[in-house]
């Protein structure tokens, strides 16, 4: 093995701009796909907050009974599509709006109670069950009326918003697929055309190695190894970088978006995320460096 990769080593040396060309087009394509990578991540994060939190809120009138309250609060808690129900009374609204209006205590001090309505606050497990558990609690003779938190223009934009945060996602994972594809096409096209120019090269010391017996393992190993060596540069470097720079803009983008967790919020989290994308991207290095040496060797009729 050790003269192997002397061998492919020498390689490299010898033709320093190739493998730099090479090297190049690998590390931007696993910097792309770890970048995407993180992407789908987040935009996934997204779609779980909204589907996790308190979304719907239903008031309830002035003159709702608790045996009522407590019914429908049972009769929601039976349906598998909702979850993580909870009583707010008019006292808990109220403190809410004083907790809100802290940094002015004189509006929490013109009202009372009585003119807060009570409430059952719930979340659904998916976004997309949300407009008609929204209409079937609507029917219910207590409720008042149906509020949905992640509607920012009122109950009427409902639907727009899970479109638009559904199809968000779906084009994020669509597009990014897309592209890390072309760029490991491209990659795959360079190591291809490299690896080729280096067996096209070795021709006249292939035909002598065939002479003395030498095995095909012999005579591929170190172009198969020289793959490896550029997959490797690339895929390390191209984590690396992207790594340096998700972890410079982690806590700009943790407090831009706030409570929603976009991104892992401790150490911990933020390497085992990385940690994962960088085994799968050695996975993917590995399967390219041996489809494309293979099937450069695999056109030299010396060396099959």
């Amino acid at each position: 093995m050790n003269i192997h990769f002397k061998t492919a080593w020498d390689y490299i040396r010898r033709s320093p701009f190739q493998a730099l060309a090479v090297s190049f087009v690998l590390t931007l394509t696993f910097f792309v796909t770890t970048l995407v990578s993180v992407l789908v991540y987040s935009s996934s994060k997204l779609i779980t907050y909204f589907e996790t939190r308190p979304q719907v809120i239903a008031f309830l009138k002035s003159d709702a009974k608790d045996t009522e309250i407590s019914d429908l609060q049972h009769k929601l808690a039976l349906d598998t599509h909702i979850k993580d129900i909870k009583y707010v009374s008019k006292e808990e609204a109220l403190a809410i709006y004083k907790k809100a209006t802290s940094d002015n205590p004189l509006l929490g001090q013109l009202v009372s109670p009585s003119i807060f309505p009570a409430s059952l606050e719930f979340s659904v497990t998916d976004l997309s069950f949300a407009q008609s558990i929204i209409d079937k609690v609507k029917g219910e003779s207590i409720v008042d009326s149906v509020g949905f938190t992640a509607a920012l223009g009122g109950e009427t934009s409902l639907n727009d918003v899970v479109g638009r945060l559904k199809t968000i996602t779906t084009y994020v994972r669509i597009g990014g697929i897309v592209f890390v594809g072309l760029l490991a096409v491209t990659s795959l096209i360079v190591l291809l055309v490299i690896t080729s120019m280096r067996v096209v090269g070795r021709r006249e010391e292939v035909e002598i190695l065939n002479l003395i017996g030498a095995t095909k393992g012999f005579i591929r190993s170190p172009i198969v190894i020289e793959a490896f060596i550029y997959t490797l540069f690339g895929v390390v470097l191209g984590w690396a970088i992207s790594f340096i720079a998700i972890l410079y803009l982690a806590p700009t983008v943790v407090t831009y978006f706030g409570e929603i967790p976009i991104l892992p919020r401790d150490a911990l989290g933020i390497f085992e995320l990385f940690g994962i994308i960088f085994v799968i991207e050695i996975f993917v290095g590995v399967v390219l460096a041996l489809s494309g040496s293979l099937l450069a060797i695999s056109r030299v009729k010396k060396v099959r």
